[in-house]
């Protein structure tokens, strides 16, 4: 038997070095734990690859510790429970619900908005740590976070379609202002124009699109509901890319391209059987080379176009496996060109990388 004395000061030690484990820094992986990123390409061989999947953001199971360092820390917490008569107790991790779209800040943090947990998900990369933001405002919760665009000075804004508003967070996640309770009937996709401090917001059952300034006053109102150019039926999500916004015309199935004083440039897009026809368009984003990605939320694919509107690629297809989707909704880019895909009913964010022209 081990005496009383030297078994408390093994329980020291162990608590010491568990301290120590536990403060190690967790890294953000891309991939399940134990499990290697599978190699797959689009399009397909023979033809020259122009993306890569990368992996796929599901919640916590994303971070994690060195394999050397949690090894040795699975050893001492075995060890420990032994000593003082413990048992392995299981909680169970935070993960992806139903995530609606997201956006990536000059850090490389992550922030997807998830309608069915009523939260805003951050995988912060450099912290190491998922962090799930919660509250709209000092005394209330999400509801019902569909759009997430950047604001001004490292704020982060959230248009929630239940509580019909633009909530702003500050670079914490703490609530410090809103605006557009009393205009917007039900607020989806959102987007800013950084030079000229315009926040675009689609408003799904008014079918239009609400433009306000930074501080919150409403400019204009772009649009009405209709089929013609430059109308809405129900509009969903949007970007604004290249002094441009591009404006997911969901029940007219297409995609409508503004300039930033809400002028027509063009449109895209009509309903159909065919790879590359939109019949229930959700997500729209657009790449540093001026690719456009669009969501095609019946077909579960993700489609990609020039900026003349052709067909370039289509991915996807219903499934749970790598390159398949489950009613995917939103699709945003960030600077290196990485594609992210909100695969809402899969729970999980899948990532792409565009390889462009030269590989």
């Amino acid at each position: 038997m081990i005496s009383t004395r030297l078994q408390i000061s093994l329980i020291l030690s162990l608590c010491f070095l568990m301290t120590s484990c536990a403060e190690t820094k967790m890294v953000m992986n891309m991939s399940p734990e134990s499990a290697e990123v599978p190699t797959m390409v689009w399009p397909a061989a023979p033809e020259k690859p122009r993306y890569r999947y990368i992996g796929e953001l599901s919640g916590e199971a994303n971070f994690r510790p060195d394999s050397n360092i949690l090894a040795n820390r699975s050893k001492l917490a075995k060890l420990f429970d032994w000593l003082v008569g413990l048992r392995d107790t299981k909680v169970d991790p935070i993960v992806l619900q139903r995530p609606q779209s997201g956006v990536v800040d000059n850090e490389g943090r992550v922030f997807v908005t998830d309608i069915s947990k009523g939260a805003v998900y951050v995988f912060d990369k450099t912290a190491g740590k998922l962090f799930v933001w919660e509250m709209a405002g000092l005394n209330s919760h999400f509801k019902s976070p569909v759009g997430i665009t950047l604001g001004d000075g490292g704020d982060v804004l959230v248009a929630d379609a239940d509580l019909h508003g633009i909530f702003r967070l500050d670079n914490k996640g703490n609530p410090v202002g809103a605006f557009g309770q009393d205009i917007l009937k039900r607020p989806t996709g959102l987007a800013r124009d950084s030079k000229q401090g315009y926040i675009y917001v689609a408003d799904t059952y008014a079918h239009d699109i609400k433009v306000f300034q930074d501080d919150g006053k409403l400019l204009k109102v772009i649009g009405q509901r209709g089929e013609a150019d430059g109308e809405f039926n129900f509009p969903t999500h949007i970007t604004f890319s290249n002094n441009q916004l591009y404006v997911t015309d969901t029940l007219n199935s297409r995609i409508q391209v503004f300039d930033a004083e809400g002028k027509l440039v063009k449109k895209f897009g009509q309903r159909g059987l065919y790879i590359g026809n939109l019949v229930r368009p959700k997500g729209v984003a657009v790449d540093n080379f001026s690719n456009i990605y669009v969501i095609e939320s019946l077909y579960d694919q993700l489609l990609i176009f020039n900026q003349q509107g052709e067909t370039l690629l289509a991915l996807g297809g219903n499934g749970k496996e790598v390159g398949q989707f489950y009613l995917p909704a939103g699709v945003w880019v960030d600077q290196q060109n990485q594609v992210y895909i909100a695969d809402m009913f899969n729970g999980r964010i899948t990532v792409l990388q565009y390889l462009g022209d030269t590989q």
